[in-house]
């Protein structure tokens, strides 16, 4: 892709990491540096803001890889994916939200998917 590799920063001096390192379209566990990091980022006791699914987690299953993220909280986005109801992602997703990201009501409805509005009083919904 072009970027550069990085060394991990310093996790002792954040407030908070934000993980977005692996979306939902993981197959089998985590490797090399990410691998590396989901590691140092369990072991640094900082909180953790997992975006749309912790890195690690099958989505679909609830199966967490080795390793996987262990969240404080988890932000999925539009709607959410059936693994994070699972018993076995209990430990790993910690509180569950979802966050809106003005996907058209239309786009379900021609995907088969009929939904409530969920988002009509706020854009971010505890689940």
């Amino acid at each position: 892709m072009g970027l550069a590799e990085r060394e991990a920063p310093n996790l002792e001096t954040a407030d908070l990491i934000v993980d977005a390192m692996i979306g939902y379209g993981l197959t089998g566990n985590p490797r090399g540096k990410i691998a590396d990091w989901i590691r140092a980022i369990n072991a640094s006791a900082r909180p953790v803001l997992a975006l749309d699914t912790p890195s690690g987690l099958n989505t679909t299953t609830g199966v967490p890889g080795d390793p996987c993220i262990r969240a404080t909280v988890t932000m999925t986005l539009a709607l959410p994916k059936t693994g994070l109801k699972s018993q076995q992602a209990t430990p790993y997703i910690g509180e569950l939200y979802l966050a809106d990201i003005s996907v058209p009501r239309e786009l379900y409805q021609q995907m088969g998917i009929d939904i409530l509005p969920i988002f009509n009083k706020n854009s971010i919904v505890k689940i």
